[in-house]
C-alpha cells in the first residue's frame, strides 16, 4: 500500500497594499469620528475658560495685593483676608445675606414644592396656571424690584395701605432690618418660586405612574404616597434646585439695590447690605479691588460650604 503525499501548507495570502483605503478621504473620516466630538464641546469649554477660569483665578491674583489699578500693586500676602475677618460692614454685610437667604430659600421651595404637586394632579386648566406660574420668571428683574419698591413704601405703598385695614401702622420697610429683608424676600420668591415649581414639576412627572397605582392598591393614601414615593424620586431634582437656590441667594444684588433706590450701602444704617454689594462698593466705590476680590473669594468659599450642607441634608433626610 503506498502512501499519499502530505499536503501542501497553505500559503498566506498577502494583502492587496495597493488597495488598501490610505487615502486622503479616508484619514479625514477617520479624524473626523477621533476628533470632531472634542470640536464640538470645545466652545463651551473656551467660553468657560475665558468667562469662568481666568476671572476666579485674577481674583485670586487679586487678592494676595493692595490693588486700586490706578498706582503700583504692592503685594500684602493675606493681609486681605487678615483685615476682611475683623471688619465689622463684612460681618453685617454677611447677617444680612444669610436672613435674607433663609427668609427666601426656605418659603420659596416649600412653595414650589407644593405648587408642583398640585399642578401634577388631575386638575381643568392645568395648562393656564403652568403658562401663569412661570410669568414671574420673565419678567425683567429689575420691572420686579421697582414694583416692589413702590409697594412697600412707606408712604402711599399698597402694602402698608392693607395692612391699615387690621389696624397696623405704616411700615417703614427700608428702615429696618427685619422689614427690609422682609420686602426683599418677598419680591425674589415672586420671582423665583415659578422656576423651581416648573423644574419639580418635570421631575414629578417623570415617575412612574405605576408606581402610585400600587401603593393606592395596597391601601396608600396620597399624603404616603407623597412622602414615600414622591420625595424620594425628587432627590436628585431637589439637591440640583437647593443648589441653584443657594448660589442664587447668596450672591443677591439687584433686587436689594434697586429696592434702596440705588444706594450701594444698603439702606442709611446698611439694614440690607449683602456680601456682593460691600463687595462692590470696596472694588468700584473705594477703588479697593484687592479687598474686593477677597470678598469674592469669602462668598465664593460660603457658597461652596453651604451647598456642601445642603445637598448632605437633603440626601440623609430624603431617602
Amino acid at each position: 500500500m503506498s502512501l499519499s503525499a502530505p499536503p501542501a501548507p497553505p500559503q498566506l495570502v498577502k494583502p492587496d497594499t495597493h488597495r488598501a483605503p490610505s487615502s486622503r478621504r479616508f484619514r479625514l473620516s477617520r479624524w473626523d469620528i477621533k476628533y470632531s466630538p472634542y470640536i464640538y464641546v470645545a466652545p463651551f469649554f473656551i467660553l468657560f475658560a475665558v468667562f469662568g477660569i481666568y476671572p476666579v483665578l485674577q481674583t485670586a491674583r487679586m487678592a494676595l495685593y493692595d490693588w486700586n489699578l490706578i498706582g503700583d500693586h504692592t503685594f500684602t500676602g493675606l493681609d486681605n483676608f487678615t483685615a476682611l475677618m475683623g471688619d465689622e460692614y463684612f460681618w453685617n454685610a454677611v447677617k444680612n445675606t444669610f436672613g435674607i437667604f433663609l427668609l427666601a430659600t426656605v418659603p420659596q421651595l416649600l412653595g414650589a414644592l407644593f405648587l408642583a404637586n398640585l399642578l401634577n394632579q388631575n386638575m381643568r386648566g392645568r395648562m393656564f396656571f403652568r403658562l401663569m406660574i412661570v410669568a414671574p420668571n420673565v419678567t425683567s428683574v429689575a420691572a420686579v424690584a421697582i414694583v416692589f419698591a413702590v409697594l412697600f413704601r412707606r408712604d402711599f405703598g399698597l402694602v402698608n395701605w392693607v395692612l391699615g385695614f387690621f389696624g397696623v401702622d405704616a411700615i417703614d420697610w427700608k428702615g429696618q432690618t427685619w422689614s427690609s429683608w422682609t420686602a426683599i424676600a418677598t419680591m425674589v420668591d415672586w420671582r423665583w418660586t415659578g422656576y423651581n415649581t416648573l423644574i419639580l414639576l418635570a421631575a414629578m412627572q417623570a415617575i412612574p405612574k405605576d408606581i402610585y397605582e400600587s401603593a393606592s392598591l395596597d391601601g396608600a393614601g396620597k399624603w404616603r404616597q407623597f412622602w414615600s414615593i414622591t420625595m424620594p424620586q425628587l432627590r436628585p431634582t431637589l439637591i440640583f434646585v437647593v443648589t441653584v437656590s443657594t448660589i442664587g441667594g447668596l450672591q443677591l444684588f439687584t433686587e436689594p439695590v434697586i429696592f434702596g433706590d440705588g444706594r450701594i450701602l444698603g439702606g442709611a444704617q446698611r439694614e440690607f447690605q449683602t456680601i456682593a454689594m460691600y463687595m462692590y462698593e470696596k472694588g468700584f466705590n473705594d477703588l479697593q479691588f484687592g479687598y474686593g476680590s477677597a470678598i469674592a473669594w469669602a462668598l465664593f468659599i460660603m457658597i461652596i460650604l453651604v451647598s456642601g450642607v445642603n445637598y448632605l441634608l437633603i440626601r440623609r433626610s430624603v431617602k
